[in-house]
């Protein structure tokens, strides 16, 4: 065969390779309800459901961006920081602990939680985080030079004293970190969500 038959040969070979990858990015299959709209809610919401599927959905649109832009993108040890951190968050927020804070909020979300925290005059948090029962991508973009991923977590949440059902919130939030940045940490720089 003639090296240039070979060289379209390879060409197209590499090309459906990327298609099938594309596909199998937007197709994959996905767990969980996905939430409509995005409401503030902090610690507001109904019974919960029994426990659900923590995994990464891998056909979140603009996740094969994010993957493009860091080769060491793995979306599931992604979400097992993103839980971690949120976790972090909460419980500082509960305890209004700004150093915890700080390195992970953008300046925004910080002044955002640092305002709630004052207009508590000092108070704890009525409320307290018991249990992450879900946690997926909703999706991931890459901007001038940043990827960011958006992050749904279905929470359970106690109020001090409460002998009922814990509380359910669904919080969207937003990640993001330099594409070319050495550090793996990412930033919280959005929060919304909505009650089920």
């Amino acid at each position: 065969m003639p090296q240039s038959q070979w060289i379209v040969v390879l060409v197209a070979a590499a090309v459906a390779a990327a298609v099938l990858l594309r596909l199998y990015m937007v197709l994959g299959r996905r767990s969980g309800a996905q939430p409509q709209g995005a409401a503030p809610a902090w610690l507001r919401g109904k019974a919960p459901p029994p426990p659900q599927s923590m995994a990464p959905a891998p056909g979140a649109p603009g996740l094969f961006d994010i993957q493009l832009a860091d080769k060491r993108f793995d979306a599931a040890k992604f979400l097992d920081g993103a839980r971690t951190a949120y976790r972090l968050i909460v419980a500082g927020f509960e305890k209004g602990d700004r150093d915890v804070l700080k390195p992970l909020l953008s300046s925004e979300v910080y002044d955002g939680f640092l305002a709630a925290i004052e207009a508590r005059q000092g108070a704890a948090n009525p409320y307290q985080l018991t249990d992450i029962r879900e946690a997926h991508i909703l999706s991931g973009a890459v901007r001038d030079g940043m990827m960011e991923i958006c992050v749904s977590f279905t929470a359970a949440y106690e109020a001090a004293g409460s002998i009922g059902a814990p509380q359910e919130v669904t919080d969207i939030w937003t990640f993001a970190r330099p594409a070319l940045s050495a550090d793996p940490n990412w930033t919280l720089v959005a929060t919304s969500g909505e009650t089920r």
